[in-house]
């Protein structure tokens, strides 16, 4: 079943023998504080909407964030959409608040379950980054995106042959991240074709008035993987 795969992915995958440059600490929240919390959401995640044989279409963004994902397991999703979108409660701590910037849902066009039906989301980079106690992308520092590269390899392919289609991956973000994937694709030949999609949080910081149209490019990018 998919989701068996899946979990047993996305619940093994570490960064212990990676050599990260001496300022950046690793965002891990399967190991955190609330670890045993954000295992359970990921589990009542996967079996919730994959518990079937249908290949999915990959949507990676970048890196976990301290508020999505950094505190769900969930690429996206702060605790409070974890309970209002997704049905999943959160007992161990409080939902964040404010959500964070990039958790809007908007990209699930048609409801969680029709989007999950069809997709499968998470991160270039599975595990997040911090620096002088604040977020940092994989690409933010050179070192780092060098030290991290093996392993982002290692995770991609991995998670191809888990359940995901290879015609075609939704890159979320349209600058670094999706440069980067696209020079890591001509490496590894895991997708035919790749669509870049501007970041939620972009949009909603500073294209909200047109967040109609971006909701729209979601929707056809998805509709276009068939």
């Amino acid at each position: 079943m998919l989701a068996d795969r899946l979990l047993q992915h996305v619940l093994s995958f570490s960064l212990a023998d990676v050599k990260l440059p001496k300022d950046v600490g690793v965002l891990d929240p399967f190991n955190g504080p609330h670890n045993a919390e954000v295992r359970r959401i990921v589990t009542a995640f996967h079996r919730k909407y994959y518990t079937d044989e249908k290949p999915r279409t990959l949507m990676l963004g970048i890196n976990p964030g301290r508020l999505g994902a950094g505190s769900t397991g969930l690429s996206f999703t702060d605790t409070k959409r974890c309970e209002s979108d997704l049905g999943i409660p959160v007992v161990a701590y409080a939902p964040t608040s404010p959500a964070a910037t990039s958790s809007t849902a908007w990209w699930r066009g048609g409801g969680a379950d029709a989007f999950y039906r069809r997709v499968y989301v998470h991160a270039i980079c599975p595990l997040g980054f911090v620096k002088g106690g604040v977020n940092l992308n994989y690409y933010d520092d050179k070192a780092l995106e060098k030290a991290v590269t093996p392993f982002v390899e290692k995770w991609l392919r991995t998670l191809v042959l888990c359940g995901m289609r290879a015609d075609t991956v939704l890159i979320i973000g349209t600058g670094k991240n999706a440069a980067y994937f696209s020079k890591l694709n001509e490496r590894l030949q895991l997708f035919h074709r790749i669509i870049a999609l501007e970041h939620p949080r972009y949009v909603m910081q500073y294209k909200a008035r047109n967040l109609d149209t971006y909701i729209a490019k979601y929707l056809a990018a998805i509709e276009a993987c068939g």
